[in-house]
C-alpha cells in the first residue's frame, strides 16, 4: 500500500472518530470506583481502553491540524498544543488508575481513595502529592484547548462545523457536570466524545473529496502524422 497524505489524512479520521466512540463506551454503566473496585477487571479493562483512546485522539486532532495548518493558523496551533497536552495527561493518570493503583489497593487503600477523589474533583483526606497538579493540568488541557481547538476549527470553514461547535462548547457543558453527582460525572466524555466522532468522519470524508485522481496517460503524437 502507497503512503500518502490522503492516506494519512483519513487514518487521523478513523482515529479521531474510534477514540470518539471509546471515551463514550468506557463511561456506560462504569461502575462506582475505590480501592475495592479498581482491582477487578473490569475497570482494568476500561482503564486500558482509555489509554488506547487518548493516543487515538491525538492522532487524530494531529491530523485535524496538520491537514488545514494555514487554515488553523495561530489559534489552532495554540488549541492544538494545550489539547494534546490533556490527552497525554489523560493517557498518564489512565495508565495509574489501570495498573499502578491496582497494585497498592490491598496495602494502602487511603492513599488510592484519596487519589480516585482526586481524579473526580472531590477533596482528598490524605496527601496525593504531586497528584492534584497532574489533574488539574489535565483538565486545563482538555477544557481549555478542546474550547480553542473547536474555535480554531470552526474559523477554518471546512471540517463540520456543528462538530466543532460541539468540541468547543463541550467544556463548559463539562465543567457544569462536574459538580453533580457520580452517575452525571460520567456524561463528562458524550459532548468530547460526540464532537471527535463527528470530527474524525468529516475528516475522513474531506481527506477522501481532495484525493487527486490519477493523471491519464494519452499516447505519443508522432511528428508529422496526420
Amino acid at each position: 500500500m502507497t503512503i500518502t497524505p490522503t492516506t494519512v489524512t483519513r487514518a487521523a479520521g478513523a482515529a479521531a472518530a474510534t477514540a470518539g466512540l471509546l471515551f463514550i463506551g468506557v463511561q456506560i454503566g462504569h461502575p462506582h470506583l475505590d480501592a475495592t473496585t479498581i482491582t477487578t477487571t473490569e475497570v482494568v479493562v476500561r482503564n486500558t481502553l482509555k489509554v488506547v483512546m487518548a493516543v487515538l485522539a491525538l492522532a487524530g486532532i494531529t491530523g485535524m491540524y496538520v491537514s488545514q495548518v494555514r487554515r488553523n493558523g495561530l489559534l489552532g496551533l495554540v488549541g492544538y498544543a494545550v489539547l494534546s497536552v490533556g490527552y497525554l495527561f489523560i493517557m498518564c493518570t489512565a495508565l495509574i488508575a489501570g495498573y499502578l493503583l491496582p497494585a497498592i489497593a490491598d496495602t494502602n487503600p487511603g492513599f488510592v481513595n484519596d487519589i480516585v477523589a482526586v481524579s473526580k474533583g472531590d477533596t482528598p483526606t490524605g496527601d496525593v502529592g504531586l497528584f492534584a497538579t497532574v489533574v488539574r493540568i489535565q483538565d486545563i488541557g482538555y477544557l481549555a484547548g478542546g474550547l480553542v481547538f473547536g474555535i480554531a476549527l470552526f474559523r477554518a470553514r471546512v471540517l463540520a462545523r456543528w462538530a466543532t461547535l460541539l468540541l468547543a462548547v463541550g467544556g463548559v457543558v463539562t465543567i457544569a457536570l462536574a459538580v453533580m453527582p457520580d452517575a452525571f460525572y460520567r456524561l463528562l466524555a458524550f459532548p468530547n466524545g460526540i464532537a471527535m466522532i463527528g470530527l474524525g468522519y468529516s475528516l475522513w470524508r474531506t481527506a477522501r473529496k481532495t484525493t487527486v485522481p490519477e493523471p491519464t496517460t494519452t499516447p505519443a503524437v508522432t511528428a508529422g502524422a496526420e
